[in-house]
Protein backbone atom coordinates (compact mmCIF):
# COMPACT_ATOMS: atom_id res chain seq x y z
CA UNK A 1 0.00 0.00 0.00
CA UNK A 2 1.23 3.61 -0.67
CA UNK A 3 0.32 7.20 0.52
CA UNK A 4 -1.92 7.08 -2.35
CA UNK A 5 0.24 9.76 -3.95
CA UNK A 6 1.46 9.47 -7.59
CA UNK A 7 4.88 10.39 -8.86
CA UNK A 8 6.80 10.72 -12.38
CA UNK A 9 10.02 11.58 -13.43
CA UNK A 10 11.02 13.49 -16.80
CA UNK A 11 9.69 10.73 -19.13
CA UNK A 12 6.60 9.95 -17.58
CA UNK A 13 7.32 6.75 -15.75
CA UNK A 14 5.11 6.09 -12.65
CA UNK A 15 6.98 6.54 -9.33
CA UNK A 16 5.97 5.19 -6.18
CA UNK A 17 6.67 4.91 -2.56
CA UNK A 18 6.73 1.93 -0.15
CA UNK A 19 7.48 1.02 3.42
CA UNK A 20 10.38 -1.19 4.05
CA UNK A 21 8.39 -1.98 7.38
CA UNK A 22 5.08 -3.11 5.38
CA UNK A 23 7.12 -5.48 2.89
CA UNK A 24 9.01 -7.24 6.16
CA UNK A 25 5.50 -7.91 7.87
CA UNK A 26 4.68 -9.22 4.25
CA UNK A 27 7.41 -11.74 4.30
CA UNK A 28 6.57 -12.40 7.89
CA UNK A 29 2.99 -13.62 6.99
CA UNK A 30 4.73 -15.84 4.23
CA UNK A 31 6.85 -17.59 6.80
CA UNK A 32 3.50 -17.91 9.06
CA UNK A 33 2.00 -19.39 5.60
CA UNK A 34 -0.45 -16.67 5.70
CA UNK A 35 -1.46 -15.71 2.27
CA UNK A 36 -1.12 -12.35 1.09
CA UNK A 37 -3.02 -10.47 -2.13
CA UNK A 38 -2.96 -7.44 -4.00
CA UNK A 39 -6.13 -6.08 -5.65
CA UNK A 40 -5.78 -2.42 -6.78
CA UNK A 41 -8.02 -0.49 -9.27
CA UNK A 42 -4.87 0.98 -11.29
CA UNK A 43 -2.28 -1.07 -13.46
CA UNK A 44 1.24 -0.17 -12.38
CA UNK A 45 4.30 -1.71 -13.78
CA UNK A 46 6.00 -0.41 -9.71
CA UNK A 47 3.47 -2.78 -8.10
CA UNK A 48 4.64 -5.44 -10.43
CA UNK A 49 7.78 -5.25 -9.87
CA UNK A 50 7.39 -4.74 -5.86
CA UNK A 51 4.98 -7.70 -5.56
CA UNK A 52 7.28 -9.98 -8.05
CA UNK A 53 10.45 -8.55 -5.20
CA UNK A 54 7.86 -10.05 -2.33
CA UNK A 55 6.78 -13.32 -3.54
CA UNK A 56 3.14 -12.09 -3.78
CA UNK A 57 1.68 -14.49 -6.45
CA UNK A 58 -2.12 -13.21 -6.12
CA UNK A 59 -2.09 -9.49 -7.95
CA UNK A 60 -4.78 -7.95 -9.71
CA UNK A 61 -4.68 -4.69 -11.08
CA UNK A 62 -6.79 -1.94 -13.78
CA UNK A 63 -9.47 -3.98 -11.56
CA UNK A 64 -12.73 -1.47 -11.15
CA UNK A 65 -14.80 -4.05 -9.26
CA UNK A 66 -12.60 -5.63 -6.88
CA UNK A 67 -15.07 -7.58 -5.86
CA UNK A 68 -14.96 -9.89 -8.73
CA UNK A 69 -10.57 -10.19 -8.21
CA UNK A 70 -11.38 -11.29 -4.47
CA UNK A 71 -14.03 -14.07 -5.41
CA UNK A 72 -11.23 -15.80 -8.28
CA UNK A 73 -9.39 -15.48 -4.71
CA UNK A 74 -11.63 -16.87 -2.39
CA UNK A 75 -13.04 -19.69 -4.78
CA UNK A 76 -9.52 -20.52 -5.77
CA UNK A 77 -8.64 -20.58 -1.77
CA UNK A 78 -12.12 -22.69 -1.15
CA UNK A 79 -12.08 -20.46 2.01
CA UNK A 80 -15.64 -18.07 3.66
CA UNK A 81 -15.08 -14.51 3.90
CA UNK A 82 -14.87 -14.44 7.12
CA UNK A 83 -11.21 -15.71 6.35
CA UNK A 84 -10.08 -12.57 5.12
CA UNK A 85 -9.18 -8.98 6.24
CA UNK A 86 -8.98 -6.52 3.41
CA UNK A 87 -7.51 -2.84 4.03
CA UNK A 88 -9.21 0.26 2.02
CA UNK A 89 -8.39 3.69 1.79
CA UNK A 90 -11.15 5.25 -0.81
CA UNK A 91 -14.72 4.32 -2.08
CA UNK A 92 -13.84 2.24 -4.79
CA UNK A 93 -12.96 -0.43 -1.86
CA UNK A 94 -16.42 -0.26 -0.07
CA UNK A 95 -18.08 -3.09 -1.96
CA UNK A 96 -15.74 -5.63 -0.88
CA UNK A 97 -14.71 -4.09 2.69
CA UNK A 98 -18.72 -4.76 3.37
CA UNK A 99 -17.80 -8.54 2.48
CA UNK A 100 -14.61 -9.39 4.31
CA UNK A 101 -14.28 -11.20 7.89
CA UNK A 102 -11.77 -7.67 9.05
CA UNK A 103 -12.48 -4.83 7.44
CA UNK A 104 -9.76 -2.20 7.81
CA UNK A 105 -8.91 1.55 6.61
CA UNK A 106 -5.80 3.24 7.04
CA UNK A 107 -5.60 6.41 9.14
CA UNK A 108 -5.28 8.41 5.74
CA UNK A 109 -8.59 6.69 4.27
CA UNK A 110 -11.46 8.86 2.65
CA UNK A 111 -14.14 9.01 5.38
CA UNK A 112 -16.90 7.36 3.77
CA UNK A 113 -14.31 4.42 3.94
CA UNK A 114 -13.53 5.09 8.02
CA UNK A 115 -17.30 4.74 8.62
CA UNK A 116 -17.90 1.05 6.90
CA UNK A 117 -14.66 -0.67 8.70
CA UNK A 118 -14.35 -2.68 11.77
CA UNK A 119 -11.09 -0.69 12.13
CA UNK A 120 -8.73 2.07 11.52
CA UNK A 121 -5.48 1.28 11.54
CA UNK A 122 -3.22 4.06 13.64
CA UNK A 123 -0.49 4.65 10.55
CA UNK A 124 -1.18 5.83 7.46
CA UNK A 125 -1.05 4.18 3.79
CA UNK A 126 2.30 3.76 2.73
CA UNK A 127 4.32 4.43 6.66
CA UNK A 128 3.65 1.01 7.85
CA UNK A 129 -0.28 1.12 8.13
CA UNK A 130 -0.08 -2.74 6.42
CA UNK A 131 2.69 -4.10 8.73
CA UNK A 132 0.01 -2.38 11.84
CA UNK A 133 -2.43 -4.76 10.71
CA UNK A 134 0.15 -7.93 9.79
CA UNK A 135 1.37 -7.55 13.55
CA UNK A 136 -1.91 -7.68 14.83
CA UNK A 137 -3.05 -10.77 12.91
CA UNK A 138 0.56 -12.73 13.89
CA UNK A 139 -0.30 -11.67 17.52
CA UNK A 140 -3.48 -13.33 17.36
CA UNK A 141 -3.57 -16.21 15.16
CA UNK A 142 -1.54 -19.42 15.69
CA UNK A 143 0.61 -19.68 12.95
CA UNK A 144 2.38 -23.12 11.91
CA UNK A 145 6.16 -21.56 11.94
CA UNK A 146 7.82 -18.96 14.21
CA UNK A 147 7.59 -15.18 12.91
CA UNK A 148 10.66 -14.08 13.89
CA UNK A 149 13.17 -13.03 11.13
CA UNK A 150 12.48 -12.72 7.96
Amino acid sequence: MTDGTLYFDAAGNEIKGFSIYDGHGIRLLQKAEIGVGIISGRTSAVVTWRAKELGIEEVHQGRRDKVAAYEMIREKNHLADEAFAYIGDDVIDIPLLRRVGLSIAVANAVDAVKREVDWITQKKGGEGAVREVIDFILSVQRPKQKTGGA
